[in-house]
């Protein structure tokens, strides 16, 4: 496994991180399928014993649930990990998501995940998604963060799925560690404006889906479907017309892997490890095969020329995952 600094001043983390979305398993509208917690729980000790130590998770995956089971897998081996969680997405009783970055909002939130992951402090700390319902102002959610760094509950602080304009609020708050984006071949927004921005400003990059919620894994074709269980099933991306276009894109990719003798999904992961603002990328997991199979990303390094025709495939490719 190879390691990267996050940011100018973060932690050495995996380049390959476990991402526990689909552990969150049943309760909520973001649903992969029934999960087994004991296999979730051999996943992550499985990635472990693999030398992936970057394990993200957040409050909403399963409304606590995948923080629990990260809690249940790291007894005894919490020094092991580099814990990622979020914050900002609140529920209620009935299953609604609504944003939250209020001062006092985020510090209950720390208090609940600490609790539920088993541990006395949150490695790095992230907004989950800018608060465009209650509008706390950035500034007293970083207020917020600020003050549980200080208390020592959190060691870093992370944005995901922000803009720049409101990164540069929180600069101005404070330093962040690191933003988390979606980034994959069949999502490159952020090749626009966030990656080179993050590099100027020494934030490091964490890219999340960059198998594009399955797509790029190069196990579908034009016929598979996904249950009714699965939200993938009413996703634009992976249902219809939009998921037709998306696969039509991964099979001119799967030319461009045979040559080095990759997969398709190794390709896909090792092209986002590729651009210099990434730190690392998360493989969203659900067995240990599913993390085990993208080790060999970490030791891929793809010629100018390879990029260059990735670039050129996929540049009209519009995949948005949006939770």
């Amino acid at each position: 496994m190879k390691y990267r600094k996050l940011g100018k001043s973060g932690p050495e983390i995996s380049v390959i991180g476990f991402g526990t979305w689909a552990i969150g398993s049943e309760g909520w509208a973001y649903l992969w399928g029934k999960q087994d917690d004991k296999v979730s729980i051999e996943s992550i000790h499985a990635a472990i014993d693999s030398g992936v130590n970057l394990i993200d998770t957040a409050a909403a995956y399963g409304f606590g649930h995948a923080e629990e089971v990260v809690g249940m897998a790291l007894k005894g081996r919490r020094d092991q990990a580099v814990i990622a969680t979020k914050c900002g997405l609140r529920w209620d009783d009935q299953g609604n998501l609504t944003r939250n970055g209020s001062y006092a909002s985020v510090m209950e939130e720390a208090e609940q995940s600490l609790r539920r992951l088993g541990t006395d402090y949150i490695d790095l700390y992230q907004m989950h998604w800018p608060d465009n319902v209650t509008n706390a102002p950035i500034e007293e959610t970083m207020r917020a963060m600020d003050k549980l760094v200080q208390d020592g509950k959190i060691r870093y602080v992370g944005v995901s799925n922000f803009p720049v304009s409101l990164i540069s609020d929180a600069l101005k708050v404070r330093h962040i560690d690191s933003l988390q984006p979606p980034y994959s071949l069949l999502n490159r927004h952020v090749e626009i404006e966030h990656l080179s921005y993050c590099i100027r400003q020494g934030v490091g990059v964490i890219a999340y889906s960059p198998l594009a919620s399955g797509l790029l894994s190069g196990n579908y074709n034009a016929h598979s479907r996904f249950g009714e269980q699965d939200w993938r099933s009413r996703s634009p991306a992976h249902s219809g017309e939009g998921y037709q276009r998306n696969i039509a894109v991964v099979e001119q990719l799967k030319p461009i892997a045979r040559d080095p003798h990759l997969s398709v999904a190794e390709l896909a992961l090792a092209y986002v490890l590729a651009h210099p603002a990434v730190t690392s990328t998360l493989v969203g997991v659900r067995k240990p095969d599913h993390i085990l199979s993208a080790l060999k990303a970490a030791d891929i390094k793809l010629d100018e020329s390879v990029l260059a025709t990735l670039r050129e495939i996929t540049q009209n490719a519009q995949n948005q995952v949006d939770l």
